[in-house]
């Protein structure tokens, strides 16, 4: 691999022959060396996990990129695993960007620790690699699909537009991953919002059909919540209730913001001994 050229490394969690991943890898093709190491199968919900049943083996494959052909690289893992094994040993040197998605429907609310997509990126973040990680709002039955009848361009575009600002800034400090949400129907002009997690829950899970419990149950999931109810700054609130682009900064410090101090004072019952 050159070393002229900032590496840009690609990874999802629905698989390397997702269209979603290769919309993204195109708008990039320009900008920078692309390493592409992606999971082999679909791992959409396994968040950042890193089990150890994963075979860790590498499949080589050829995919034409931007006109050029190009070898890319399938990964029997996770998408976590997926970004350790392109930055210990696919590479010459380190990331300097990874790009994660573009995930067939969003990613908002405090369900963001199951996705996959979030997962890769903030597996590259604690690598020390500026992250982001791509989600596109579509419909439910849609999300485990390589449907060709969701367009990707705009979610690329924006893509493009903060990874490219990563590339040439210095990131903000407690700002490990930035992580996009766009709603259906978006286009290159819709607003763009900085945006807060919700604390809310958007898809949740549903009780498996079955008539005996050792038989086959696969937990499944529905959305059941009103966007209006959200916070009004958070990621929910702005793709699903205003339908505007969101870029949630995310931490690595999962700590709570409460007052330490006084945390300690109530767990030792001093705050209460005290009056």
């Amino acid at each position: 691999m050159s070393s002229t050229r900032s590496l840009i490394l690609f990874t999802n969690d629905d698989g390397i022959k997702s269209p979603g991943l290769w919309a993204v890898v195109e708008a990039f093709a320009d900008l920078g060396e692309i390493l592409v190491c992606a999971p082999r199968e679909q791992q959409s919900g396994t968040g950042r996990s890193l089990p150890v049943t994963s075979k860790g083996s590498i499949h080589v494959q050829q995919m034409t990129i931007n006109g050029r052909l190009q070898t890319v690289y399938a990964i029997d893992g996770t998408p976590a695993q997926s970004v350790q094994h392109g930055v210990l040993e696919l590479s010459d040197r380190p990331p300097a960007l990874i790009v994660s998605g573009i995930n067939y429907g969003e990613n908002t609310g405090n369900g963001v620790t199951i996705s996959g997509t979030v997962g890769a990126a903030i597996e590259g973040a604690s690598m020390g690699i500026p992250s982001i990680a791509v989600s596109q709002q579509t419909p439910a039955n849609l999300h485990l699909s390589y449907s060709t009848t969701v367009d990707f361009h705009t979610a690329a575009s924006f893509a493009r537009l903060f990874g490219e600002w990563l590339l040439g800034h210095q990131r903000p400090d407690d700002v490990d991953v930035l992580k996009l949400d766009i709603p259906a129907g978006a286009s290159v002009d819709t607003p763009w919002r900085v945006t807060r997690l919700s604390r809310r829950r958007v898809y949740w899970p549903t009780r498996p059909e079955r008539a005996s419990l050792s038989d086959t149950g696969r937990l499944g999931y529905r959305l059941n919540m009103d966007p209006a109810k959200a916070e009004p700054d958070s990621d929910v609130y702005a793709v699903l209730h205003d339908h505007v682009v969101s870029v949630t900064p995310m931490s690595l410090d999962m700590t709570s913001r409460t007052d330490l101090y006084r945390l300690r004072q109530i767990l030792t019952g001093e705050a209460h001994n005290g009056g």
